[in-house]
């Protein structure tokens, strides 16, 4: 498959630059898989398509403030530090700006209580730092830096919180897993009510997930690895749930791709954690997702070809032509999509 066989034109001006008011207000367009039909609605109308048998899969990973500011002592000017991916006592992989003030030996200084070392620089570009603090490192982070937003974004963010979930829980990811985002504590309240079982899962999201594909065939195409944590008691409901009739929703496709990885060919998934580099496209067979809920995806990147995987090319092309022609709003703060 050529990866040019996933672009399509999209206006600049549907790209979301700002959340809505309330997160539940996007709109929603729910696309039969078989058929193709396009439904147009509200995403706070999401109840009204899930059944109490169902369970809904959701990502509780949080956003990092990945991004520092420094200076090299030797050089004028600020130098930007983006985390991208921890390699244990202190050491990170990170994108450095300007890459010729983070030469290796170079040291980076953000404050009087934290600095970093550029000890390698990695085959595609990035930097191993070892970073030097005294105290708590992620209070340091917390204080010091700021959550990345997306390239095609560039408008400031009034509220921070608003590129978080309102379940994140688990600090790691360096982009937010934009399906979630539409969740409000009231919505995620008649879920439960209605009867559908919550479940987390943890998938810290790297900057990898997003970028459009760069080989000229997808199957050349190699993901970056991002951490995932499933526990065994939820595991287990999800397990029973499936085995009872019911069907298994994954909110945003960070969620697809745990429930993925750790699934064996009965459609049962063990627990676990570790790295996964799972790459879905056109051809594969899923083990466990039923149905997803999730956003309108940047041309030619993994993500749309997971959904096309998911639903079919042609479903998915008549979809977001749909989208285009209705006027949705595109990429992280857009609306969302439910394929059943």
């Amino acid at each position: 498959m050529r990866v040019e066989e996933f672009d399509f034109d999209l206006p600049l001006e549907l790209i979301a630059q700002k959340p809505l008011a309330s997160r539940d207000a996007s709109r929603l367009l729910v696309v039969k898989r078989g058929s193709g039909e396009c439904v147009d609605g509200k995403f706070s109308d999401l109840p009204l398509y899930l059944r109490p048998s169902d369970v809904l899969v959701i990502n509780d990973s949080r956003v990092l403030p990945a991004r520092l500011w420094g200076q090299n002592p030797q050089k004028s000017g600020l130098v930007e530090i983006l985390l991208l991916r921890p390699h244990g006592e202190g050491k990170w992989e990170v994108l450095v700006r300007p890459g010729k003030k983070a030469r290796v030996g170079a040291e980076i200084v953000f404050s009087p209580r934290l600095s970093c070392t550029v000890l390698d620089t990695t085959p595609n570009g990035t930097r191993l730092v070892q970073f030097h603090f005294e105290g708590d490192f992620q209070g340091i982070l917390e204080e010091l830096g700021e959550t990345p937003l997306p390239p095609y974004i560039h408008e400031k963010l009034d509220d921070p919180e608003r590129y978080q979930t309102v379940y994140a829980k688990h600090s790691g990811s360096v982009a937010a897993p934009t399906a979630g985002l539409h969740f409000t504590p009231q919505l995620l309240d008649a879920i439960d009510r209605l009867g559908v079982a919550v479940v987390p899962v943890t998938l810290h999201v790297g900057l990898g997930t997003f970028r459009p594909v760069q080989t000229e065939h997808v199957e050349d195409h190699v993901m970056h690895e991002e951490y995932y944590e499933l526990s065994p008691e939820d595991a287990a409901v999800i397990n029973a749930r499936r085995e009872a009739g019911g069907r298994v929703i994954a909110v945003g496709t960070t969620s697809v791709r745990v429930l993925e990885t750790l699934a064996d060919e009965q459609g049962r998934v063990h627990a676990g954690s570790g790295w996964t580099d799972i790459f879905i496209y056109p051809g594969y067979k899923f083990q466990v997702v039923d149905g997803m809920v999730t956003n309108f995806h940047l041309p030619k990147s993994s993500l749309l070809m997971l959904v096309s995987a998911f639903a079919g090319r042609e479903v998915i092309r008549h979809a977001y032509e749909h989208a285009v022609a209705k006027r949705y709003r595109f990429f992280s703060f857009g609306d969302g999509m439910l394929l059943l």
